[in-house]
């Protein structure tokens, strides 16, 4: 799939008391360590499965699923959808992944989508795929060192050269950038402070 923008970005789109208001929600809930593909969740982990985790992606995260947050973002992700020509028919959101960053912690390169659409029992994802990811800065970058969102626009192609882009439209608190989720990415190591960001997968019917 040619694409003509890799991602779309609103600058300081969310207000700062909102971003505080979710940070303070998202602080308030028991969190968990943050899991990658091919590790079920609610399944404890040995010694080795932990490490083996956290070689590719350390943090800790919660779930947010109140409908006044999706209302704060879901016209962005529908109005960069059809600024940047994606056009991608889309119909449900994913629970919020609220995101905690401390010195240390990372999480390396990425795509957000499956190999194959969920296959499950919900009407809402079964047969779907994600389409649609969405990153909101929930930080002032003042407060934290590293953890740069990049993207590879190779997207993982070895017969291509690096194509890396740091996206500095994300540091500015309540910026957020909306990207297809087959675009590989990744949050590089935090130096200092704390991070905190949410992130919103939006699912459709496959690609046809």
């Amino acid at each position: 799939m040619n694409l003509e923008h890799y991602y779309w970005y609103f600058k300081e789109a969310i207000p700062a008391r909102i971003c505080d208001d979710i940070v303070k929600y998202g602080k308030s809930i028991k969190d968990q360590m943050a899991l990658t593909g091919g590790f079920e969740k609610n399944k404890t982990l040995n010694k080795e499965q932990v490490k083996d985790l956290k070689s590719k992606r350390d943090s800790n995260i919660a779930w947010i699923t109140d409908l006044w947050v999706y209302k704060e973002i879901r016209p962005y992700i529908h109005s960069a959808n059809v600024n940047a020509g994606w056009n991608f028919e889309w119909d449900f959101s994913e629970s919020c992944q609220f995101t905690k960053y401390e010195k240390g912690q990372y999480y390396d390169w990425h795509c957000d989508s499956w190999n194959a659409p969920y296959q499950n029992n919900n009407i809402n994802t079964n047969g779907k795929i994600r389409k649609l990811s969405v990153t909101v800065s929930l930080s002032d970058p003042k407060d934290y060192k590293g953890g740069e969102l990049e993207f590879d626009f190779r997207n993982k192609d070895p017969d291509k050269k690096p194509n890396i882009l740091k996206c500095k439209e994300i540091l500015p608190k309540g910026s957020l950038v909306v990207f297809p989720s087959f675009v590989w990415h990744r949050v590089c190591p935090v130096k200092k402070g704390s991070r905190y960001s949410l992130v919103i997968w939006n699912l459709g019917y496959p690609f046809k």
